[in-house]
């Protein structure tokens, strides 16, 4: 393997500083956002810091929560990025070593070339057990451990092409700018809140201290700056992805099928487009996954609450008609007495 050849479903060194030179905005009409790898990140929060110190966000305390290594517990108003830490009692192929038996042939996480990096990184390296040196025989990990995985994923905004959030602002603070992202205009927000109860993921939240709703902005100001989002600059093992989105869809369809022939048959793809989530039309932040939604705290049928406005009227109109008829027939039966 050409260890300086670019993978074909992850940006080179080159391409990354191209695209930070060009800048996001070159492209007229083209809609951006993230694809995350779920089977890429390994839990190290640079995501999670590089979006707080670039959007200058408080903290959210300093106590772990309990769930796992999860100290964040949800997406908020000071939470713009997640990293969610799943133990589950589950094998997932590729998980493992050469001294938990791992065969050295079998590699599902290939090596990438992430945004930013020189050279290739990899999660699994091909270690024979005979490099392995240990005071006390270990044996198989396995045997401690049982049936065990790691599942862990860096949850954001999903910016979805029919945003319930934006649908709902009475205001109109919430707009769909020029990249394809939903942006809350902090000095229009009047803090109705009406925003938060229209997201079908929970990500809008209000900041106790002025009653405004914040959430991800696809870091719009880097993007108008030239530079893409700080998340995707920081995440060292490219679990993160920023691009073109039909690049994206194109780039996830390729993992999919490059996961599934190296054993991961559970991997496949959470709003990637209109077909797969009629509910939103699809999302501009989308997934690879490797369980059911839920197990990433991710509703399996996510849809906007306008999308059901047409129905509810039927029914509204449906119960007057109903109501008018009963009505109607308790006056004949009573002239009729």
């Amino acid at each position: 393997m050409d260890r300086n050849a670019p993978s074909d479903h992850v940006l080179s060194s080159a391409q990354a500083q191209a695209l930070e030179q060009r800048g996001p905005g070159a492209g007229a009409g083209a809609s951006y956002g993230f694809f995350t790898d779920t089977t890429l990140c390994i839990g190290c929060k640079a995501c999670e810091v590089a979006c707080k110190q670039w959007n200058q966000l408080p903290d959210d305390g300093f106590a772990f929560t309990g769930m796992s290594y999860d100290n964040t517990g949800h997406l908020g108003a000071s939470t713009w990025r997640h990293v969610a830490f799943i133990e589950r009692e589950a094998p997932l192929p590729g998980q493992g070593s050469p001294r938990d038996g791992a065969a050295a042939t079998t590699r599902p996480f290939a090596e990438l070339f992430p945004a930013g990096q020189p050279g290739p990184t990899s999660l699994l390296r091909d270690i024979a057990p005979s490099h392995i040196e240990t005071p006390v025989p270990l044996g198989k990990t396995e045997q401690a451990l049982g049936k065990f995985s790691w599942l862990m994923m860096s949850d954001v905004c999903k910016h979805c092409e029919r945003a319930g959030c934006l649908e709902a602002c009475p205001t109109g603070a919430i707009i769909r700018t020029e990249l394809g992202s939903v942006y809350v205009q902090p000095d229009v927000c009047n803090g109705c809140g009406y925003c938060v109860s229209a997201c079908p993921f929970g990500v809008v939240e209000r900041r106790q201290d002025d009653g405004r709703a914040w959430k991800c902005t696809l870091c719009y100001d880097r993007q108008k700056g030239g530079m893409i989002p700080a998340c995707a600059k920081a995440c060292p093992t490219a679990s993160i992805q920023f691009g073109e989105l039909s690049d994206l869809r194109a780039r996830a369809a390729r993992r999919v099928e490059q996961l599934r022939a190296r054993g991961v048959e559970q991997a496949y793809l959470y709003g990637a487009d209109a077909a797969s989530q009629p509910g939103t039309e699809g999302l501009h932040a989308f997934f690879l996954l490797c369980d059911e939604p839920e197990t990433y705290n991710l509703p399996p049928d996510p849809v906007v609450p306008t999308a059901k406005i047409v129905r509810s009227w039927w029914a509204m109109a449906a119960g007057v008609l109903s109501l008018a008829a009963l009505a109607f027939g308790s006056a004949l039966s009573a002239r009729r007495v």
